[in-house]
């Protein structure tokens, strides 16, 4: 039997003694659920933010308002600025954020259900790596699309 996305991760970052942090607003704490999942995951998985609303997402994890007003909460650059504000708020060495619309209503014809901006920020760098993806099928099947994703980002930056 394969080796999960989470298994695998732990195995990388207790190795590496490095941390993870989320910061979560469509999936709903899903990543950091999978992550915990794992026994000794407390080595690794510092925290991790539930940031439905705007203004959680400003006051917990620093998005700027401007950043909300000119691109949405579903954009590239509020994914990256929560990932951001991740790696400040819990002080570790990665940070995963996901943004994004699990419908099946809340999209329109330019920002559809089923569009997910996934971020990946690393201690000291300002550059965050964010993927945008569009997924079929219901909200479920949104939520556990871009769960798997982000495991697979973060797999991929440790790899």
């Amino acid at each position: 039997m394969d080796e999960t996305l989470e298994v695998r991760i732990g195995a990388i970052l207790l190795e590496r003694k490095l941390t993870i942090a989320t910061a979560e607003s469509c999936t709903g704490g899903l990543v950091a659920h999978r992550l915990t999942n794992i026994s000794g995951s407390s080595a690794y998985v510092i925290g991790g933010v539930v940031s439905y609303s705007n203004e959680a997402k400003e006051t917990l994890l620093r998005v700027k308002h401007a950043t909300l007003l000119a691109h949405g909460a579903v954009s590239e650059e509020t994914a990256a600025e929560m990932a951001l504000g991740a790696l400040a708020l819990f002080d570790t060495d990665f940070a995963v954020s996901i943004t994004g619309i699990a419908g099946p209503g809340g999209g329109t014809e330019q920002k559809p259900v089923g569009l997910t901006y996934i971020g990946l920020g690393r201690k000291g760098q300002q550059n965050v790596s964010v993927t945008r993806h569009i997924w079929p099928g219901d909200r479920l099947a949104v939520k556990a699309a871009s769960a798997d994703a982000a495991l697979r980002m973060v797999l991929e930056a440790l790899e």
